[in-house]
C-alpha cells in the first residue's frame, strides 16, 4: 500500500485507528481452545467485527513465534484473513547486517518465500543506515523506525544527549536521508505526547505509529493535538484495550463497541 491509499483509506473511514493482534494463547477465551487453531479463530473473529473502524491491523509477532511452527502458520492466515485494504504492520523490531535484514525483509514482504505479505515491518534502528536500507527496496512497503517508544526503558538511551541532540532526534535526523515520508514512519510512544510538537517538526510529513494510547496511559487527544499533519499522519494503536475488552463468548462484540468508540473519538478530532 502506498502513501496515497493510505492518506484516502484514513478519510474514507474517518479513522486513523491500528488494531494490535497481540493474541495471547493464554488470555484468549476457552472456548475457542476447541477449534483447531484458537490463535486464528481469535484474530477472525476480532477483524469480522473491527475492521469496518480500523485502517490498520498489528500482529506482535512476539505473540506467533512463542508457538513455533503453528504460530507461523496463525500469522500466516491472520494475515491472508484481513481485507486487502487495510494496511498491515509486522510489529518484528528487526534489524541486523545488511544481508540478515535482507532476509528478514524477504519474510515479511515476499510472499513467494516465507508466505507472508506486509506493507510495512517495525525495523529497529541501533546499528544504522545498512541494517535498515534493505528493507527499503520492496516497492510500496514502508520501514516502521523506532524514535521514541513509549516503555519505561526509553529513557536509557533515546533520551541521551549528546551535543546539542538527544539520540532519538538524531535517529529521526538522519534516517530522513534513507528514505522520504512516502516509506518510512517513525514509532512514537503517545506516552511522549509533550515531544510529539517538536518531533512534528523534525519529521513534517512522516507518518508516526503511536501505541500507548489506552491501557499504558496515553491521551488520544493530546497525540492528535501535537502530532497531526494535514494527511493526518498518524497510526494510533489499540491493543488490550479493545482484543480484550471481554473474557467471554462475547469477545469479538465487546471488542468492536471498544473499537467503534475510538473511531468515533478520531473521527471529531479529524474534523
Amino acid at each position: 500500500m502506498n502513501y496515497n491509499e493510505l492518506v484516502e483509506n484514513i478519510r474514507t473511514k474517518k479513522s486513523f485507528l491500528c488494531i494490535g493482534l497481540d493474541t495471547d494463547i493464554k488470555k484468549i477465551p476457552q472456548h475457542l481452545l476447541s477449534f483447531p487453531d484458537p490463535v486464528f479463530e481469535f484474530n477472525k473473529q476480532i477483524i469480522d467485527t473491527t475492521h469496518q473502524y480500523c485502517v490498520a491491523y498489528k500482529p506482535n509477532i512476539a505473540f506467533y513465534e512463542s508457538l513455533g511452527a503453528s504460530g507461523w502458520q496463525s500469522l500466516q492466515k491472520t494475515l491472508d484473513y484481513i481485507p486487502k485494504n487495510i494496511f498491515t504492520i509486522a510489529d518484528a523490531k528487526r534489524g541486523d547486517i545488511g544481508n540478515t535484514s535482507g532476509l528478514y525483509a524477504r519474510a515479511f514482504f515476499d510472499k513467494h518465500a516465507g508466505g507472508l505479505d506486509f506493507d510495512s515491518v517495525t525495523v529497529a534502528p541501533y546499528m544504522g543506515k545498512d541494517s535498515v536500507t534493505p528493507f527499503l527496496e520492496f516497492k510500496n512497503k514502508w520501514v516502521i523506525l523506532l524514535a521514541l517508544t513509549s516503555n519505561s526503558g526509553s529513557n536509557d538511551f533515546q533520551l541521551m544527549q549528546e551535543g546539542d541532540e538527544k539520540l532519538y532526534e538524531r535517529v529521526i535526523r538522519t534516517s530522513q536521508t534513507w528514505a522520504n515520508h512516502e516509506q518510512m514512519m517513525y514509532v512514537v510512544g503517545a506516552t511522549h505526547a509533550e515531544e510529539l510538537a517538536h518531533i512534528r517538526n523534525l519529521a513534517p510529513k512522516h507518518f508516526f505509529l503511536v501505541p500507548g494510547v489506552g491501557a499504558q496511559g496515553g491521551s488520544l487527544q493530546e497525540v492528535a493535538k501535537y502530532g497531526m499533519n494535514a494527511d493526518c499522519g498518524l497510526l494510533v494503536n489499540s491493543s488490550r484495550n479493545i482484543i480484550y475488552a471481554s473474557s467471554g463468548k462475547d469477545f469479538a462484540e465487546a471488542a468492536a463497541i471498544e473499537a467503534k468508540k475510538l473511531k468515533e473519538e478520531m473521527e471529531k478530532l479529524l474534523s
